[in-house]
């Protein structure tokens, strides 16, 4: 059986050496579709992300180097 590796690198191979445009779409395709099933998010995640884009877009956010030095400031005190 092949390891992944292999079936990688001829994979590649193949793809480098077609010619056939409808071929490469369908693998474009392919590739899109396995994508987009990583990255589906739910309602609520959507909603929440949504919300902090809002939040940046009216300045409701704080400079990473504010929060650090505040964290090590709260953190001295303990």
């Amino acid at each position: 059986m092949d390891t992944a590796s292999q079936i990688k690198k001829n994979l590649i191979s193949r793809i480098k050496d077609s010619k056939d445009l409808s071929f490469l779409r369908a693998l474009q395709t392919i590739f899109d579709a396995s994508e987009q099933a990583l990255f589906q998010l739910t309602y609520e995640q959507s909603k929440s992300i949504e919300k902090g884009r809002d939040e940046i877009k009216n300045g409701n956010y704080a400079d990473n180097n504010d929060v650090i030095s505040e964290m090590s400031a709260w953190l001295e005190k303990k």
